[in-house]
């Protein structure tokens, strides 16, 4: 295990140079995996566990358009793809990667398959952190471990795809067999992490309802319609205030942000851009802080796990979710940004 140190602080990390593919396979060569969920992370998991070697089945309800995209993509009925239980009892590793909702709905069902000795695998603590809410409490004979990829399965996929990989957090929540950080650190190489970086499952799902809440997605998207607002107020047109606002960040300067740091793009901008940068930012960090403190607090009490929880609970909760997001879509910002991603190749 190696160390990184920034300043002061130190953490544990796992590379794929001193934990290889070869050494995952030979830890996981007896076991049978069961990705539960071919939704969000599922696809992406499943796919790059089949193409590295290992053995893996794939638990989904029947007749759902996850169960014909998993069809899809190779899996074959009454064989690697199976309604959730048979893939629950045949499994030796259950990832138990449905919806939080859809973990809360299934989890009787599933518990019952989770006989001593199995590993219980999840990609967000939600479901076991906020246990008073959910009631997902996991047998004490069985190894509970976390693998958390910093991104969407889709770009897991695409990077494995592509022979890089997407980095991840692990954690161990319960090791009721000795094996359990072998095995999870396996199964992160398995999945495609670019490196592995140690967490807890409480610390997991903080940083990551508070990231999405956050710069990125709640703030991102806020500070995107403010920003077209005023300039459309201002007179500008929809071409100009796009792509000062959302175009130029994401296809020009982020993939720089990302290869090289901030420092590095307020190093290589305009002397104008520069010191307007360096001058703001501090004014927006300082705005934000006492909002961000609010949210980390929402998500630390267990509020934020309630809205969702109660939310999902409605009958009609999809109706008016579709509702919402087909207003954002018909917002003249996202127009413009469909019309101006079109005009991207002409």
């Amino acid at each position: 295990m190696a160390k990184l140190t920034f300043g002061t602080v130190e953490e544990n990390v796992v590379t794929r140079s001193e934990f290889p593919l070869d050494k995952a396979l030979e830890i996981l060569k007896n076991e049978t995996i069961a990705v539960i969920g071919y939704g969000v992370q599922g696809p992406g998991q499943a796919l790059n566990l089949r193409d590295n070697g290992f053995n893996v089945l794939v638990g989904q309800r029947e007749q759902s358009k996850s169960w014909d995209k998993a069809v899809q993509d190779g899996w074959v009925e009454g064989e690697t793809l199976l309604p959730i239980k048979e893939a629950c009892q045949k499994a030796t590793i259950v990832m138990y990667l449905l919806s939080d909702a859809g973990q809360i709905a299934a989890w009787d069902m599933v518990k019952e398959q989770l006989t001593a000795g199995k590993l219980l695998y999840f990609s967000h603590g939600f479901g076991v952190t906020y246990s008073d809410q959910t009631n997902i409490i996991p047998p004490n004979d069985i190894d509970v471990v976390l693998v958390a990829p910093k991104g969407s399965g889709t770009s897991l996929r695409r990077l494995f795809v592509e022979g890089k990989g997407l980095n991840s957090s692990y954690a161990v929540y319960q090791d009721a067999t000795g094996n359990a950080t072998q095995k999870a650190l396996a199964l992160g190489i398995g999945i495609g992490s670019g490196y592995l970086f140690e967490t807890s499952f409480k610390k997991e799902v903080y940083s990551d309802l508070t990231g999405e809440r956050g710069v990125l997605m709640g703030a991102l998207a806020g500070l995107f319609e403010a920003q077209y607002h005023v300039l459309r107020k201002n007179g500008h047109s929809p071409s100009e205030a796009f792509n000062e606002t959302v175009e130029e960040l994401t296809q020009s300067l982020m993939p720089l942000v990302a290869e090289n740091g901030m420092d590095w793009m307020f190093a290589n901008t305009s002397t104008t851009a520069q010191r307007g940068a360096l001058d703001w930012k501090n004014k927006f960090r300082d705005l934000n802080i006492p909002l961000f403190e609010t949210l980390y607090d929402s998500v630390a009490t267990g509020k934020e796990a309630a809205i969702v929880i109660d939310a999902n609970k409605k009958d009609d909760y999809r109706v008016g979710l579709e509702q919402e997001l087909a207003e954002i879509n018909a917002s003249e910002l996202w127009q413009a940004g469909k019309t101006v991603r079109e005009l991207r190749a002409n």
